[in-house]
């Protein structure tokens, strides 16, 4: 039986940004969406957005600037938007603890398990770097999947753009935000942020069960 608790693990670090807001309710259960900064080893900073239960976290007592310590998955839905559907993904946190430590703000670990589902799209950087696009399809319970947008670098990009729709693939990264300029119609330019998984790490399951793993 597949364990949906291994396909989707996500450790994060991170400073809270902005105000609670309310999300949604289920079963008289509500969600609050909020964001928190993360810092990769280049200081760059990466703005993530986290949904969590009342249940979870005290509201009234939890501030702008505190430093917290999130287990959860990284999950994702379709959003009707203009008559289209826009994929929306956000960190479901199961766990919070707030913190001291500021060295836990470069902390930023997800592991997935899942199925390539469309075709990986590669290409090269005008300065000759290879990049693959990877979409892949996680299962969890109640038959619902997750689709995380993962981008691979090197032997590993090279390595995805053969790997076949279907394949289960195991890839660890870090989640990043991009933002990038979007036009529209009538020629506005607006701002737009995307989130996306930097890989790392990966291995690709075989027939015979074995792995075959590549590392960047």
């Amino acid at each position: 039986m597949e364990n949906y608790n291994d396909n989707n693990i996500v450790e994060l670090g991170g400073k809270i940004i902005s105000d609670m807001e309310f999300s949604h309710e289920i079963y008289e259960e509500k969600f609050y969406r909020f964001y928190v900064e993360t810092r990769r080893m280049s200081d760059y900073v990466d703005n993530l957005p986290i949904i969590i239960s009342e249940r979870l976290i005290d509201i009234n007592n939890t501030k702008i600037g505190d430093i917290v310590h999130i287990t959860g998955q990284f999950r994702s839905y379709n959003q009707p938007i203009d008559g289209k559907s826009k994929l929306v993904l956000s960190i479901f946190a199961k766990e919070i603890e707030t913190v001291e430590d500021e060295s836990i703000l470069t902390l930023n670990d997800a592991t997935f398990i899942g199925y390539i589902c469309k075709k990986p799209i590669y290409r090269k950087t005008p300065l000759g770097r290879e990049i693959a696009d990877v979409l892949l399809a996680v299962n969890r319970t109640y038959r619902k999947s997750d689709y995380i947008p993962c981008i691979l670098w090197g032997r590993n990009a090279k390595f995805c753009e053969k790997v076949e729709i279907g394949t289960m693939i195991k890839l660890n990264g870090r989640i990043q935000s991009r933002k990038y300029e979007k036009k529209l119609e009538d020629g506005t330019i607006i701002s737009k942020v995307a989130y996306e998984v930097s890989i790392s790490k990966l291995s690709v399951a075989k027939k015979d069960e074995e792995k075959e793993e590549i590392t960047e």
